[in-house]
Formats: C-alpha cells, sequence, structure tokens
C-alpha cells in the first residue's frame, strides 16, 4: 500500500440513511443551513488524495484525452485488474457518470465485493447521445438519472453524485430543481452527498455554498478557479480536482511530482481525479502523491 493516499476519518452511512427532514424546504437556502449538520461530511474523511477518473472505461468518442477518437477500451479482464491497482495504491475514489458512455454499467458489472471499498461518485445533467452532449437539468430526469445509476453501478447507495453542468453553471444552479432534487434524494437515503462540477468561479463559489462539494478544474499552468478552492476550504466543504494533467496534455514523469504535488497540497483540495486506463500512469501518479508527502515532511 502506497502511503499518505488516505486520510481516514469514520465513516458514518447509517446517520446520512436516517437522517429525515427537518422542516419544509422553500428554496436554495435550505440546502445551505443543512450542510452544516453534523456528520453531513463524515464519509469525505475517507477519500483518498488521488481518484480515478473512468471515462475511458465506457467511451471513445469526443474525449479530450490525447489518442483522439476510437481508441480501443479495456476489455472486462483489464478493468478488474485497474481496479485492483487502483487499491493497491491506496486510490478508493471513482469517478463516473452517464456521459461516460457504459462506464457505469460496466463499474457494476466488474467491481463486485470491491464496491465496499470504494467511495463512488457520479453524476447528473449531461447525457452523450450521437456523440454529442445534452443537457437536462428538471427535477423528473434528476430522479430518473440517480435511479439509473443506482441500477447500473449494482449498488443501493451512491457515495456522492454531481451536477454534471452545462457552462452555464450559475443559471442551472440558481434556476433549475437539480440541485434541490438531489438534495431530496440525499435526505431519502440514496445518495450520501452531492455537489456540481462546474465552469466557473461565480458557479463554483455558489456550489459551495449550496451544496457538499465542488469539482473544478485546476493545476499548474491553470490557476483561474482557485478561489472557489479558497472559498470550499474555508466552509469546510469537499473539492475534487478535475483536468489536474489537463486532460492528459501535460507529459513527462521528471515534472509529474511537481504537478501532482502543486494540486494535492493546495489547502482545500480533498482528491485530484484523473483519467487512466494505463496500470503505469495510475501506479506513477500514486507514487508522486508518496513522494510529495516525502517533501513536505523534510
Amino acid at each position: 500500500m502506497i502511503g499518505d493516499l488516505w486520510d481516514n476519518g469514520p465513516v458514518n452511512r447509517e446517520v446520512e440513511r436516517d437522517r429525515k427532514q427537518q422542516g419544509s424546504m422553500t428554496g436554495n437556502l435550505h440546502i445551505a443551513e443543512r450542510r452544516l449538520e453534523p456528520d453531513s461530511g463524515s464519509a469525505w474523511k475517507r477519500v483518498s488524495r488521488l481518484g480515478l477518473g473512468t471515462v475511458k472505461f465506457g467511451r471513445n468518442r469526443k474525449v479530450r484525452y490525447p489518442g483522439g477518437d476510437g481508441f480501443a477500451m479495456p476489455a472486462d479482464w483489464q478493468i478488474e485488474s485497474l481496479l485492483d491497482i487502483a487499491l493497491e495504491c491506496g486510490i478508493n475514489l471513482l469517478d463516473t457518470a452517464p456521459a461516460y458512455g457504459t462506464s457505469e454499467e460496466r463499474l457494476g458489472k466488474l467491481m463486485g465485493a470491491r464496491r465496499a471499498k470504494f467511495f463512488l461518485v457520479t453524476k447528473t445533467g449531461e447525457e452523450f447521445v450521437n456523440d454529442k452532449s445534452e443537457y437536462i437539468f428538471t427535477a423528473e430526469h434528476t430522479r430518473m438519472s440517480v435511479e439509473r445509476s443506482l441500477k447500473r453501478l449494482k449498488t443501493d447507495f451512491l457515495d456522492c453524485v454531481l451536477l454534471h453542468s452545462s457552462r452555464d453553471d450559475v443559471n442551472v444552479i440558481a434556476n433549475t430543481p437539480a440541485l434541490e432534487t438531489l438534495a431530496r434524494l440525499k435526505d431519502q437515503g440514496k445518495i450520501g452527498s452531492f455537489g456540481v462540477s462546474t465552469h466557473t468561479v461565480e458557479g463554483g463559489r455558489l456550489a459551495v455554498d449550496l451544496a457538499d462539494c465542488v469539482m473544478v478544474s485546476y493545476n499548474s499552468s491553470y490557476t483561474g478557479e482557485r478561489a472557489v478552492i479558497d472559498h470550499a476550504h474555508e466552509k469546510g466543504k469537499a473539492v475534487l480536482v478535475k483536468k489536474g494533467f489537463a486532460s492528459g496534455h501535460i507529459d513527462g514523469l521528471g515534472d509529474l511530482t511537481e504537478h501532482v504535488r502543486f494540486i494535492v497540497r493546495t489547502p482545500g483540495v480533498t482528491s485530484l481525479v484523473f483519467g487512466s486506463i494505463s496500470p503505469d500512469n495510475i501506479r506513477a501518479n500514486a507514487r508522486a502523491v508518496t513522494v510529495s508527502a516525502t517533501l513536505e515532511q523534510r
């Protein structure tokens, strides 16, 4: 087991599931108030410093990673091996989405007993149909999407569901019922936490105020959303980082440790999510976190 990837803490799903709705809810303000309840963030304390993104498990069209369209997706046995390698490296967060093609179905088929070891993050709001993204943020679609993800992933509980926002994230957060619907699904015990994958600083800050977590773009060459991370840190909310390696366009193992160190040692960052179907890449990223921790202790 590679050290320092785990940030251990108590997992209290029973508290999350048994928690009942307190009073009526008439708007997003109530979401913000309820996020301050005890134990609402306890499960995040066990999340690893790295998370494995799984878009390449189920989709090889219109992805931004090197190699372009049409790369060979991994076979079932290769995905099982990648899941085992991730766990061996101390990586316990899996990130998926309905927009990632067959990723959810394949994870549901192949996780097996590993499910209990992973903190499972999926999304709602974006559908990938005929090589195009479609965004739907109605209450009905949000409920359907979460129920569908539960079935696809063969689980009765999702640790986190993110609103997979379009570019107009402020409008999506403030003027659609999607986030409120996720809050109700949390009350029902179907999900443990919820948040938004955002695109703007304003949208990110709003997500921090109204939800449990936020996902932002951040790396050593792009710090435009750092203010969101700082705001989340002040509020005690979880932060997932996407595009930490600029969607695979940051090369060179010589720079890898510094890239990883820059991200994971930023106050407020919970986990750096990276997409990979390469065992060597997963191991290298995990080593970079370990080296970063060693340098930090000197």
